[in-house]
């Protein structure tokens, strides 16, 4: 499997007082730069809106993945966040930390559809032959 993180990621993320988050991150990786997006649900009971939607820019260098995320339109207690992990050698997660000032938690994100290929995989193997 190629390295390439362009893909949809499942990812969760722990906020102190908050608990896990969970998020959807669509990444397009070109020549080691990060661009995307990300949406999650709004964990702040006065927040607005009830979907935060987010662009994410940052770079990867072999393993290590650091991006910016950017909620937009920002407030309600967001704003920017750093994010900096690391890749598995499968480039299928992303393991690391989030980090606000004054406040971090831990993050990881999975490559969106890889249990679903392994079962497939599997059920053809189990599959009588004709």
């Amino acid at each position: 499997m190629s390295d390439d993180l362009s893909g949809v990621w499942d990812g969760t993320y722990i906020q102190p007082g908050t608990g896990m988050v969970t998020f959807t991150a669509t990444l397009i990786e070109a020549g080691g730069a990060l661009s995307g997006s990300v949406t999650e649900p709004c964990s702040n009971p006065r927040c607005p809106v009830r979907t935060h939607n987010s662009s994410i820019s940052g770079h990867r260098a072999g393993s290590v993945v650091s991006f910016v995320k950017r909620y937009e339109p920002p407030g309600y207690g967001f704003g920017i966040v750093q994010y900096d992990g690391i890749m598995n050698g499968e480039a299928t997660e992303i393991d690391g930390r989030w980090r606000l000032p004054g406040t971090s938690g831990s993050f990881l994100m999975i490559r969106a559809g890889k249990r679903a290929q392994a079962s497939t995989t599997d059920k053809r193997a189990d599959a009588p032959t004709r």
